[in-house]
C-alpha cells in the first residue's frame, strides 16, 4: 500500500522528485516495467521515469531486503538492454526508520561485477527539504523532526494553499496513508481533512492496482449498490469486484458460493480479502466460515 502510495505520488509529481533527487527539473515520463521484461519483473514497489536521454528508477521500501542490490542491478541491466545510450540514476527510499544494516547497503557485487546505487533514509531528511515541493508534502511526515504531530500541522498548511481542490485531495489522502506509518490514526484524523481526502481519486487508483480498498468505503458503496439491487446481491456483486482486483479473475463456482453468502458473511469476506494474495486465500477463507 505505501510503496504503491509513493508511485502514485512520483507518476502525478515527477518533475518534484526530479528536482528534490537529481537537483534540477527533468521533464519525466512513465517508462512501464514491462517494456524491460525478458522474464517476470517485480513491478510493485519500483516506478521507472525517463526523458529523452535519461532513465530515473525510484525503488520505495517500508522494510528492508537482501534483495534489493541484486533487483537493482537487475533493472539497470534491462535499462541498459532496452536503451543503451541512456544515463540512469537509481535510488532505494526506505519509508520507514530501522536499524538494519540493509538499509545501509547501496552496492551489489558478485565476481567480475560491482553495481552501486543510491539509498535515501527518509527520517534522515530534513522535513524543510520535503515541504519545498508540494509533490513531496506527504513525505515531510517521515522527514527528520522532532515533532511529528506540528510538521502534519505544517504540511496541512501547505496544503491549503493549493489553488486545485483535486490536488489538494489527493496529497492529504497520501499524507493520511503514509503518515499512518508514524501516527496514530487519531492524531492523523484530527489535523486533515476528512471530507476532502473522501473526493481524492487516489484510493481508486491504489484499488485499480489491486493494493487498498477501505473496508468502510467497500461497504458503504456496497449498501448502495444493494438499495439499487438488493442488498444481499449488491454485497455480492461488490465482493467479487474486490476480488478480482486482489487476486485476479474469480472461478465460476466461487462466484456461485459468493452469491449464496449472507449480508453478513460477505462483509466478513469483504474485510478478509483486504489480505489475500491469490484463489487459496478465498478458498482457505471458505473452509474456515
Amino acid at each position: 500500500m505505501y510503496d504503491n502510495v509513493c508511485k502514485f505520488l512520483a507518476e502525478n509529481f515527477s518533475s518534484d522528485f526530479a528536482r528534490w533527487v537529481l537537483g534540477e527539473a527533468q521533464e519525466l515520463t512513465t517508462l512501464s516495467p514491462k517494456e524491460l521484461s525478458l522474464e517476470p519483473i517485480r513491478a510493485d514497489a519500483l516506478i521507472l521515469l525517463q526523458s529523452a536521454e535519461f532513465v530515473l528508477h525510484l525503488e520505495f521500501q517500508t522494510q528492508t531486503d537482501e534483495a534489493i542490490p541484486f533487483r537493482m542491478a537487475d533493472y539497470r541491466l534491462r535499462v541498459h538492454r532496452r536503451y543503451p545510450n541512456k544515463q540512469m540514476r537509481q535510488i532505494v527510499i526506505y519509508l520507514k526508520s530501522t536499524s538494519s544494516e540493509l538499509a545501509q547497503q547501496n552496492v551489489f557485487t558478485i565476481s567480475g561485477m560491482r553495481h552501486e546505487f543510491e539509498v535515501i533514509r527518509l527520517w534522515e531528511q530534513p522535513t524543510a527539504d520535503l515541504l519545498k515541493y508540494r509533490g513531496l508534502l506527504p513525505l515531510a511526515v517521515l522527514g527528520k523532526t522532532g515533532d511529528r504531530t506540528q510538521t502534519l500541522r505544517d504540511i496541512r498548511s501547505a496544503i491549503d494553499k493549493l489553488e486545485d481542490r483535486r490536488e489538494q485531495s489527493n496529497i492529504i489522502a497520501a499524507t493520511s496513508i503514509l503518515g499512518g506509518l508514524v501516527l496514530k490514526k487519531e492524531v492523523i484524523q484530527q489535523v486533515l481533512r476528512e471530507e476532502i481526502m473522501q473526493e481524492s481519486v487516489i484510493y481508486q487508483d491504489i484499488k485499480d492496482k489491486g493494493v487498498k480498498e477501505g473496508l468502510e468505503q467497500g461497504l458503504q458503496r456496497g449498501r448502495q449498490e444493494g438499495r439499487q439491487e438488493g442488498r444481499q446481491e449488491g454485497q455480492a456483486h461488490l465482493v467479487s469486484r474486490l476480488l478480482k482486483y486482489r487476486i485476479g479473475d474469480i472461478e465460476a463456482e466461487d462466484e456461485v458460493r459468493i452469491n449464496r453468502l449472507s449480508v453478513e458473511e460477505l462483509e466478513a469476506l469483504g474485510e478478509a480479502l483486504l489480505d489475500f494474495s491469490n484463489r487459496d486465500d478465498l478458498l482457505s477463507w471458505f473452509a474456515n466460515n
